[in-house]
């Protein structure tokens, strides 16, 4: 066999390739713009120069503790600078980062901290009390490090053996020699999904995914140099979708808050000349909704990104009234947040508004930094016609997919099988490769042997005035075995009225797929604003066994 002469006496060095990671992002920052504001968090202004001096300081006192390669780092904090520190500092030591979502109960924190093998909890003092009651719950015993953020005012409960967090930094050195990663594959992150069937599963990202994903969103926003972004996205979810390692990259400026509440994000959108920010729908309907003496005149238009169900028509209409862009994006925490966009042609503002809401509903098509997006048959992993009609399971494959699900090979091996990450969503591929979701595998609806996409019908709602957010579910049914039943909140002004809401569905779709039942109420939803389907289906349930107590 003929040797490439390509690869002849050309091999890698030190001086030709180093480990792709996002901690480059930073230091390169503050080299070059050190006195640029990389944070603003009430009335702090930080620049470049002191958040990577920071950052150090941490992964050197990390260090001094005998914290390094291989070691869990768990933070407990909401949106202030102490979380965008961490992002840097802990893996500059080389541990990986494991950021707790802050509404979770303590039993599935314990569950994490000792899944994870935590060896320091970085605790924002909001939270010591939930801390507290995780840690009489959980095996290990980890350093505690109390962040006071300044913002905070509230009373709360002492931690005892806990180490003040600016104390802690005061002790590292600015100068520190932090860690390269040995190996780009090396784990940055970790990350645990909701577990609603089961223990959480921990996502093990590595630098490469999440340096490529950090630039993908700057190309895929349009983020350019100096860019203001608001976190109204959580950190703690999917390391804020990498926005952490992106703003660095584009020397942008972080604008924290701790809460999302229409007032504070209105103040920010005017003051401090916001120019992106991320969310769930139901953020957007906070902005809308405010009350107007919170609203403020925006003199420039901001970029919405939003995952999750697409907005209602009208919600986009009126986001698009108060001075915002909105994009739909689509990912999974296995995917390091959004890798699917719904790339928008410049034509299609030129439609009709009913068709633009069509073509927006759409997830969309790869970020650069994915390789491969695909809806393909589970079974016989090919796929599936680009006719916009026949369903399968969207897959992925590339570099910004996960490492793996920690300590659990058999979960690992299922997701990776055939080659491809199964996302467990189901979708149709259209013939210009734009995905439409149309379920998750286990929210899809059978009706008498017919297959009912809930989205479909969601989507048919959510056209109605009176409804303001509506999911729907499957019903256990004598005959049908199942059928649709819709909770929806109403919009405000709007009663109820199942009847009208009935034959709305009626005009529009498949008699089988019309909802049986209607309940209106207040729709549970997951701490990142996910509607909780597993909490409904069991509602659902109780009532198709007991209709005589609803």
């Amino acid at each position: 066999m003929t040797q490439n002469p390509y690869n002849t006496d050309l091999d890698r060095t030190p001086a030709n390739h180093q480990p792709l990671t996002p901690l480059t992002f930073l230091e390169r920052a503050a080299t070059v713009f050190p006195d640029h504001t990389a944070i603003v968090h009430g009335s702090l202004r930080r620049s470049y120069g002191a958040f990577y001096e920071r950052a150090r300081r941490l992964g050197s006192a990390l260090a001094q503790r005998g914290i390094g390669r291989g070691d869990t780092v768990s933070c407990l904090l909401p949106n202030v600078p102490a979380m965008l520190e961490c992002h840097y500092g802990v893996p500059m030591c080389g541990a990986v980062l494991h950021s707790i979502n802050t509404r979770l109960d303590a039993a599935i924190i314990a569950f994490q901290l000792d899944h994870a093998m935590s060896k320091v909890v970085i605790v924002d003092r909001e939270f010591t009390a939930l801390l507290q009651e995780a840690l009489r719950l959980c095996a290990v015993t980890p350093d505690i490090i109390l962040c006071d953020d300044p913002e905070f005012q509230g009373d709360t409960p002492a931690l005892p053996h806990a180490t003040d967090y600016e104390t802690v930094l005061d002790g590292g050195d600015p100068d520190y020699a932090w860690l390269m990663p040995e190996d780009e594959w090396d784990a940055i992150s970790i990350n645990y999904t909701s577990g609603t069937t089961g223990d959480p599963k921990g996502v093990v990202s590595h630098h490469r995914g999440a340096y490529l994903l950090a630039q993908g969103n700057a190309l895929t926003t349009s983020m350019g140099k100096h860019a203001v972004y608001l976190w109204t996205l959580p950190m703690f979810h999917c390391n804020g979708w990498c926005f952490p390692w992106t703003l660095s990259a584009i020397v942008g400026t972080h604008v924290c808050l701790r809460q999302v509440r229409a007032a504070p994000i209105w103040s920010a959108l005017a003051d401090e000349g916001v120019t992106h920010l991320c969310g769930a729908p139901i953020v957007m309907s906070l902005l809308i909704g405010a009350p107007e003496d919170e609203k403020r005149a925006l003199d420039h238009s901001v970029q919405f990104f939003t995952a999750a169900a697409p907005p209602p028509e009208r919600l986009l209409a009126d986001m698009k009234t108060a001075g915002f862009e909105v994009t739909h994006l689509y990912g999974l925490t296995e995917t390091y947040g959004p890798a699917v966009v719904n790339d928008w042609h410049r034509d299609w503002s030129d439609l009709p508004a009913d068709e633009q809401a069509r073509l927006k509903a759409r997830q969309g098509v790869r970020y650069l930094p994915l390789e491969q997006l695909a809806v393909m048959d589970p079974e016989t992993m090919t796929p599936v016609p680009r006719d916009g009609q026949t369903m399968g399971e969207v897959m992925f494959r590339g570099n910004v997919v996960m490492k793996g699900y920690f300590r659990n090979p058999k979960a690992t091996q299922e997701a990776f099988a055939g080659g491809w990450f199964h996302s467990g969503d189901l979708g149709v591929m259209h013939p210009d490769g734009y995905i439409q979701l149309k379920d998750r595998s286990k929210d899809i609806i059978i009706s008498g042997g017919e297959n009912i996409s809930s989205i479909e019908v969601e989507e048919a709602l959510y056209r109605h005035p009176s409804v303001a957010v509506v999911a729907v579910v499957a019903m256990p049914h004598d005959k049908w075995g199942e059928t649709p039943c819709a909770f929806v909140e109403l919009a405000e002004g709007h009663a109820p009225d199942p009847d009208a809401l009935r034959q709305w569905c009626r005009d529009s779709l498949a008699p089988y797929k019309v909802p049986g039942r209607f309940v209106f109420t207040t729709i549970p939803r997951t701490s990142t604003g996910k509607i909780q389907k597993f909490a409904l289906r069991e509602q659902a349930r109780q009532m198709a066994q007991h209709p005589e107590t609803v």
